[in-house]
């Protein structure tokens, strides 16, 4: 497994592989968990080599948010990824990416906009850019994201598509279902964060969601289900809810009644030094 820090031996590493065959992109942000293993091994299914970029991408996060907590641990995601078989890591610097007098930006209107977009401004520009950038660096032929976050999946198929970017066309942009705990907790690198109390209370976020998608399912009036959401998660040891909403699962235009469309129910929730992230899929009975 070749690990490298800068833009030529990058080109080199990724000239070689594409002569042996399709080449995948899993991006992450590093701190590596079984969420990130299963996107790697969904993308052995797709190509013949794989390639992971670790970089915790500065201009995704906001003030007072979690940047120089966010854990970094390169050698331990590197043996990790090893394990699995992953021809190549691409785990630039800062300046690597952002070189001095950086200046270029990219903002993806529409399905940014709510949701994480309101809470946390400017976050999906970060994502898009660097996003956009690793695209162009790796040229990857397929290019793996988690569907826990189902918006920023949503900005970049859209970006993809918008800006003619090198994959294949933008069904190569592939979801991958959300990897859980066994009690139904998405996977994530911010669980570290988790007291031990905290975490056995972080489980009454997916059995809120589960019982409001019932409750959808059913027939239920939508913004009743949605209050009953963040009750049961300001119960069950959460300190606030972002955000509790269902949404058209393409468009991710907010809906106020269930449609007879795919829809996603959508929910962040703080506790303790945490913001937890997590949707699931809603459908209506017919």
């Amino acid at each position: 497994m070749q690990i490298v820090h800068s833009l030529d031996p990058l080109r080199s590493a990724v000239n070689a592989l594409r002569q042996a065959g399709p080449l995948a992109l899993v991006p992450t942000m590093g701190a590596l968990h079984e969420g990130h293993l299963t996107l790697v091994r969904e993308a052995r299914r797709h190509a013949r080599s794989v390639a992971v970029s670790i970089f915790v991408n500065p201009r995704q996060f906001g003030a007072g948010e979690d940047l120089d907590a966010y854990p970094r641990q390169l050698e331990r995601d590197c043996a990790l990824l090893a394990g699995e078989g992953v021809e190549l890591v691409w785990a630039p610097t800062a300046e690597a990416m952002y070189p001095q007098g950086y200046a270029t930006n990219i903002s993806v209107s529409g399905v940014s906009e709510g949701l994480c977009g309101g809470s946390r401004p400017g976050h999906f520009d970060g994502v898009a850019t660097v996003v956009c950038k690793l695209f162009n660096q790796v040229r990857p032929d397929v290019a793996l994201f988690g569907e826990k976050d189902w918006q920023q999946l949503a900005v970049i198929r859209r970006m993809a598509r918008d800006l003619d970017l090198t994959l294949p066309h933008v069904d190569a942009i592939i979801g991958v279902q959300t990897a859980r705990e066994e009690d139904g907790l998405a996977r994530s690198s911010r669980n570290a964060y988790l007291t031990p109390e905290q975490r056995g209370q972080a489980a009454s976020l997916p059995a809120a969601m589960r019982k409001a998608i019932t409750a959808i399912e059913g027939g239920g009036a939508v913004d009743a289900a949605l209050a009953t959401l963040a009750d049961d998660l300001l119960a069950g040891g959460f300190a606030s809810v972002d955000y509790a909403e269902l949404r058209d699962a393409q468009a991710l235009a907010k809906l106020d009644s269930a449609i007879d469309r795919p829809m996603r129910l959508l929910v962040a929730a703080r506790i303790g030094k945490a913001r937890l992230i997590d949707n699931m899929a809603v459908v209506t009975r017919t």
